[in-house]
Parts: structure tokens; C-alpha cells; sequence
């Protein structure tokens, strides 16, 4: 039985909510991982309140992405490199799924990194070591267990992030700045700016999220006992409805945690003088109003969480992806015997990330250019995705509407907007 049918029978309100959830606000959780919170405190810390507004405009961009991503996977009946590898030249697919992965590697060894330095918040020294063990754990852990197991366990840990939400109205922020900040762009052409603003996009517009949703979405569909492809294609209204609402219940979460972690450290940190941050321990002082003494350990919990929830995902990201490309079996509920090419890219992506953490680049630096890198890849991935979209021998008759269309256009030309303007800015510099 699938999701939409076990939501459409039951009638307390309660599971309901539980059904209705399901890979859209994992998709949102993920969404706030490391690479999320460490680009959004520098943002706040080195400008201040100046990007409080992307906050408000990227929602509906990264809510129309991933509803796209959603109907390509409800629809299609395969993973987004599957389609790219059915209806696309291999000249496109091949770089597609090579952009993701090279992301998604550099992502993970942050994330990682992340992990050990929130980890020596907590313990009171640091522990760079601690990520191989992690590393392995998470790697058995995928293997092993059944991820929705993994993922409900990790993703009330993301909660803490919550604290922020808290912690900005206690700071008394000047609600007319605020507001003005919000509503009112601040735009800048200088290159510290624009980084951040690249990064800001490329972290809440991620690559390896187009393809985590459109393979999470096939998942859910096997797990109804659609095991074919051929019993997989279409969507009925209801089950459209259905994951609509919980892509746009998961990016809201994400990006309501973005513009609180923006808000805090812009007015506790940028507003003590803290511009530049290196470490968990020195973005979590914006957590001071709210937690004092304890400030640390909310943020490390909050970190540690998000950066358990997506190693996996990324890792898994990428598993689909080249698995799709070549035809291996796949899956996170695969018995490992039966997917062991599958698995195999799951434990070597995390593996080739270890590298990361031990080159002596700084948790925060590592968290925000990893973000850039993202905000590079995603441009011609959405391209190709927006093409896909609309594409009937794709899509059949469900090819995406008016809305979709537009929303995905515009962000996929802001993007590359934004993207020009750091290579102009770069070379300027």
C-alpha cells in the first residue's frame, strides 16, 4: 500500500501528520546539514543582516525544485541519472552524475569534519580522529540497517537547530531593521558578498537533493510493491497532492531554520565585532543569549545530528546516481548482497571524504566553500532537470505546469547569474 493510500484511510490526525511527512522533510532536514549551518553563521556574522532576505526569496525557488525533482521521480518511475541515461546523450549524462559526486565527496569530508569539531565542543578538546570511527559507523549503518530506521533517529537530533529560533527573540532584534532586512534585498558587487551569496544558493539549492528526491520518491513507490518500472509510471492527482505538500512542508523547515541561524549571528556575532569565524565553538557563541554556559553543546547537537543525517544522504546521493548510470541494482533497503556495486560507491564516497577533514583546512572554511562548489554544480543541472520536466516522452502527459516552469526558469537563470558575478568579481579582485 502506498503512502497516499495508508494517508487517505486513516483517519486520527496525529498519523495522519506522520504519513503525510515523508521523503520531502527528509529531503529539508538533510537540506540543514554542516555545509547549511556553517554557510548561513558566516553569513550573518560577516554581513550582518544583509542577506536576511535571501531567506524569504529562496523558499519558493528550492520548494519549486524539489516538487520538480518529486514529480520526475513520481511520474518517470526512475531516478533522475536514470532518465538522464534513457532519454538523454551520454555527453550529458556523464557530467551531470560527475558533478554531483565530486560535490557530494568534498560535501561529506566536511560534514565529517563538522562532525569531529562540534564533537570537541562537547568533550572540551578537539578530536580530529573522530571521524574515521564515524566515518565506518555510518558506512555499516547503511549497509546494515534499513535507513528509515537511520534517518528517524538522526532527524529529531536536527531539533536542536530549533534553538536558534529562540535564541533570536531573545537578543531583542529591532523589529523595523528586521523587517526591512527581510522584505528590502541589500545588493552588493563586491566579491565577499557574492560568495556568500553563491554559497547561500548553492547550499539550499544543493545538486546531490535533485537526485536524493527523485530516487527517495522510486523508493517509496517499491516499497508499495510497484517493483516494476512499468507499474512506477504516473502519478494519480492525490498521490501528486500529497508529495507536493510534504516538499513544501520539508523546505520550509529548512529554510525557517536558515533565516533564524542568519538572524542570530548576525546580531549576536556581527554585532559583538566576531566578523570571521573558524571553528563550531566560535559559531556557537551565538547561542549564548539563549543557552549561556550550554551554548555549545546545543549547537554541537544540533550539528552532530544534521551532519549524521547527511553523510548518508550524500553518499546515498551519489550511489543512485552512478548506479542509475551503469544499471545496478539499488537501494538503501537492498540487501547488500544483491546491491554490492551499490553499496560499494555508498562506502567509497564516504571513504575518499576522510580526506578532507585531515588537510588542515578550517570546519568553517571547508563547510563554505563546499557550499560554492555546490552553487557551481547546480546551474546546468537544472537545465537539464527543467528540460526533463517538460519533456512528454519523459513525462508522458504530466509534464509539470505553468508555475513549476517559471519558478524553476527563474532560478536556474539566477543561478547562473549569481555564478557569473563571482567569476567577474574573482578575476576583478
Amino acid at each position: 500500500m502506498s503512502r497516499a493510500e495508508e494517508l487517505a484511510k486513516e483517519k486520527q490526525p496525529i498519523k495522519k501528520a506522520a504519513f503525510l511527512l515523508g521523503p520531502g522533510f527528509i529531503t529539508g532536514a538533510a537540506d540543514d546539514d554542516p555545509s547549511g549551518i556553517g554557510t548561513y553563521a558566516v553569513a550573518g556574522a560577516s554581513l550582518g543582516l544583509a542577506t536576511l532576505w535571501t531567506a524569504l526569496l529562496t523558499f519558493p525557488f528550492m520548494a519549486a525544485v524539489q516538487n520538480i525533482c518529486a514529480q520526475l521521480g513520481q511520474v518517470s518511475g526512475t531516478g533522475l541519472a536514470g532518465i538522464l541515461k534513457e532519454h538523454y546523450p551520454r555527453w550529458v549524462l556523464y557530467p551531470a552524475v560527475a558533478l554531483v559526486v565530486i560535490a557530494n565527496v568534498v560535501n561529506v569530508g566536511a560534514d565529517l569534519g563538522a562532525i569531529a569539531d562540534a564533537a570537541g565542543i562537547v568533550v572540551g578538546m578537539p578530536v580530529p580522529w573522530l571521524v574515521v570511527p564515524i566515518a565506518l559507523g555510518l558506512v555499516a549503518l547503511q549497509i546494515f540497517a534499513r535507513f528509515r530506521a537511520i534517518e528517524r533517529t538522526f532527524k529529531f537530533l536536527t531539533l536542536a537547530l530549533l534553538a536558534y529560533v529562540v535564541d533570536a527573540f531573545l537578543v531583542h532584534p529591532s523589529l523595523g531593521e528586521t523587517l526591512r532586512a527581510t522584505i528590502v534585498p541589500t545588493i552588493a558587487f563586491d566579491h565577499d558578498y557574492i560568495a556568500v551569496l553563491v554559497a547561500i544558493l548553492g547550499t539550499t539549492i544543493s545538486p546531490y537533493l535533485f537526485f536524493w528526491q527523485t530516487s527517495l520518491e522510486v523508493e517509496e513507490e517499491k516499497s508499495a510493491g510497484r517493483r516494476t518500472r512499468g507499474e512506477r509510471r504516473g502519478a494519480s492527482p492525490f498521490e501528486l497532492r500529497v508529495a507536493t505538500i510534504d516538499v513544501t512542508v520539508g523546505m520550509f523547515v529548512s529554510n525557517l531554520v536558515m533565516y533564524f541561524i542568519i538572524l542570530a549571528t548576525a546580531l549576536t556575532l556581527n554585532a559583538g565585532g566576531i566578523w570571521n569565524i573558524d571553528t563550531g565553538a566560535d559559531a556557537a557563541q551565538a547561542l549564548r543569549p539563549l543557552a549561556g554556559d550550554l551554548a555549545g553543546l546545543i549547537f554541537a547537537i544540533g550539528m552532530i545530528g544534521t551532519g549524521l543525517l547527511a553523510v548518508p544522504v550524500l553518499a546515498g546521493a551519489s550511489a543512485y546516481a552512478v548506479s542509475e548510470t551503469f544499471g545496478w541494482r539499488e537501494g538503501l533497503d537492498e540487501n547488500w548482497h544483491r546491491a554490492r556495486p551499490f553499496y560499494g560507491v555508498v562506502a567509497i564516497a564516504t571513504i575518499v571524504g576522510l580526506a578532507i577533514p585531515f588537510s588542515g583546512v578550517k570546519p568553517i572554511d571547508a563547510l563554505f566553500v563546499t557550499s560554492i562548489l555546490n552553487g557551481i554544480a547546480a546551474p546546468p543541472l537544472l537545465v537539464v532537470i527543467m528540460l526533463a520536466a517538460r519533456n512528454t516522452k519523459v513525462m508522458g502527459d504530466q509534464t509539470i505546469g505553468t508555475v513549476l516552469t517559471t519558478l524553476g526558469w527563474i532560478v536556474t537563470v539566477a543561478m547562473f547569474a549569481a555564478l557569473a558575478g563571482l567569476v567577474l568579481t574573482s578575476f576583478a579582485g
